[in-house]
């Protein structure tokens, strides 16, 4: 099984003959071509033309991530998986609201699904979260009463923000979010949120680079020129799944301490040690495996993102309508 390649340090990859290597002033190692998926860039990285056009080859993306550990670009290999009537079907729903916005809403419904199925766990542990909880599902009722892009823009930000609220109900004050801040992220929970959600949308991203779907045309986020907006759409639904768990278990297990975390209040982000601790438990969770409902056999959380792609490319042929993934376990 392929899995992601992960380099936290500055350095350079170099190719000789069909072997790729990282060095830098400390190290020089081989990577495991064969075995990558695709390839996480947190340090400072150059390569040659070689290692380039090899990598392509292989069709092994390259995500780079600036010093906030910010996705910040890819390096997109040539699609093999190209399908002129799936490119067809996918901006036709795009260009008539009708479709676009049905399954844009699709897609916050996923989200909130995910969401609650969150709080509602912490809330066996932790009390006070119950009036969350209710309004929360006040806001998904509201869901299919939207018109606009905009106004269900503005209903996913406010079941966001009563999410976050619910959050800091349960988190130690050294971990409070109190207001979602990006760039740069100003507190603990703020980089860990912002760095997980780039995992996620590069993850996503990677995923329909091996599917049909062009990752420009996209249903509840505007496309814009140099963004792969369908992946933001799809990170919706699995920010909750995967980042936010992630987050709730190194936080409610005591797994961090101050030395992973570089920078003060007002802007900070994760320490070298901190990535790492954080990156190995984004593996564990991407190779863990659960019993699927419907496929009746295990498969793994990461493969969940396939699966769903799929979904939503039979919805675009006309298939099967699109239902988003909601946890059941």
């Amino acid at each position: 099984m392929k899995k992601e390649f992960y380099i936290t340090q500055d350095g350079e990859l170099n190719r000789k003959e069909n072997t790729i290597y990282f060095a830098n002033v400390n190290t020089k190692r081989a990577l495991p071509v064969e075995r990558i998926n695709s390839i996480y860039a947190y340090g400072n990285l150059t390569m040659s033309g070689g290692v380039i056009l090899y990598l392509a080859q292989k069709g092994i993306p390259v995500h780079f991530f600036d010093y906030y550990g910010w996705y910040k670009s890819t390096l997109y290999p040539r699609e093999t998986l190209v399908s002129g009537e799936m490119v067809v079907r996918q901006a036709a729903h795009y260009l008539d609201y009708i479709k676009r916005l049905k399954l844009a809403r699709k897609f916050v419904e996923g989200a909130t699904g995910n969401i609650l199925k969150n709080i509602k766990y912490q809330s066996r542990k932790a009390k006070g979260l119950e009036e969350y909880i209710k309004k929360i599902e006040g806001l998904k009722e509201r869901i299919n009463d939207c018109t606009t892009i905009q106004t269900l823009m503005r209903e996913e930000g406010m079941i966001r923000e009563a999410y976050y609220n619910a959050l800091d109900e349960i988190f130690p004050e050294e971990y409070k979010l109190v207001k979602r801040e990006k760039r740069p992220p100003t507190n603990k929970m703020n980089t860990l949120i912002s760095f997980g959600n780039s995992l996620v949308y590069t993850t996503v991203l990677s995923e329909i680079y091996n599917t049909q779907l062009n990752p420009t045309i996209s249903f509840l986020h505007e496309p814009f020129e140099r963004r792969f907006s369908l992946s933001l759409d799809v990170s919706e639904i699995f920010k909750p799944i995967f980042s936010d768990r992630i987050i709730l278990k190194l936080v409610n297990k005591n797994m961090l301490t101050d030395k992973d975390f570089d920078g003060d209040i007002g802007n900070m982000l994760l320490s070298d040690k901190g990535k790492k601790k954080f990156l190995k438990e984004w593996d564990e969770r991407m190779n863990t495996t659960i019993q699927h409902k419907g496929l009746k056999r295990r498969v793994s959380y990461k493969r969940l993102i396939r699966l769903e792609l799929y979904k939503i490319a039979k919805h675009l042929l006309g298939e099967k309508e699109y239902s988003p993934l909601v946890m059941w376990w």
